[in-house]
């Protein structure tokens, strides 16, 4: 389990098979790890204290230095199955489960061991995650993902998955608080998507909160309602697509995520008071018969 392994690819499982006790090692990670020991018992050390992790446990390493130790039963070896993943790859899983299975990412469960500031979880295995890990070991042993690199990423998401889903399971809470550091900015993410053409419901996901907790943190943020403040941030995109370049009027509309050109040219109009091949005129230093008939007022957003 050292840096070396991490960085193959991302995310990436190993499996360790550790036939002697060979003492206190220290290991450096450099990304967050997720872990169950098939067989013996391992050891993780603060200065003069020592944590146990038995068989059949999970365990959770956050990133930095690690003092362990790896005790192989009488007679047999030790055994361990650990998933590596970066914090971009968390990101990401969390927002492929969140747009693509709906699952509501948040944690409600509190105790001890998720409070602490230790750099590891230990969590005892439920017959799920038994059986998860028994098929991955089983994939190991048949060497599939040398030959199918993606098959990581997806059990990854299975297995975080797995543990989001479980309701007591005190990982959760370290992933959720992983994924909190390592996500983007609230207003970030918005901004990103204005001309995507998402639903709210869609950028709620992404910022995995649900519908109603991301609409107060957005008025929170930009002090307007979601739908307000996408139509205006198009519209005014709209105007400037209008005087700098010579894409049509329904080509613009499409461009900035209208549902159709007449629902953009009405819209433009009740918010700027003409109608966009009337701005567009206007700002060419053109004239037109509905400019005479509609004078352009300031508009109501800049």
């Amino acid at each position: 389990m050292d840096s070396k392994t991490q960085q193959t690819r991302q995310p990436v499982i190993t499996k360790t098979v550790q036939t002697q006790r060979i003492g206190i090692q220290v290991y450096t990670l450099t990304r967050h790890a997720i872990g169950y020991v098939l067989r013996g018992r391992k050891y993780i050390y603060y200065g003069d204290t020592r944590y146990e992790v038995k068989q059949g446990e999970l365990f959770y390493l956050g990133t930095g230095n690690h003092y362990i130790e790896d005790v192989p039963e009488e007679g047999k070896p030790y055994e361990q199955i650990v998933f590596f993943y970066s914090p971009e790859d968390l990101h990401e899983i969390l927002t492929t489960l969140s747009l693509n299975y709906r699952l509501e990412i948040n944690s409600f469960h509190s105790c001890p061991a998720c409070d602490n500031d230790l750099s590891h979880i230990v969590y005892p295995a439920w017959n799920m995650a038994r059986y998860f890990f028994s098929n991955i070991n089983q994939y190991l042993k048949d060497d599939i993902f040398s030959d199918e690199p993606t098959v990581e990423k997806l059990k990854t998401t299975e297995l975080i998955y797995l543990l989001l889903a479980h309701p007591e399971c005190c990982i959760k809470s370290r992933i959720l608080k992983d994924a909190n550091l390592a996500a983007e900015g609230f207003e970030q993410i918005i901004q990103r998507h204005i001309f995507d053409g998402l639903s709210t419901e869609e950028l709620a996901a992404l910022c995995h909160k649900s519908l109603t907790s991301f609409k107060k943190e957005f008025v929170k943020h930009f002090h307007e309602p979601p739908h307000k403040w996408f139509l205006k941030r198009r519209l005014t995109h709209s105007r400037l697509l209008l005087v700098s370049t010579n894409k049509s009027i329904a080509d613009i509309a499409s461009e900035c995520k209208f549902t159709n050109t007449s629902h953009y040219i009405k819209l433009f109009k009740q918010e700027y008071g003409i109608t966009p091949a009337v701005y567009r005129n206007n700002q060419r230093g053109t004239t037109s018969g509905e400019h005479a008939r509609q004078p352009e007022r300031e508009p109501a957003y800049n």
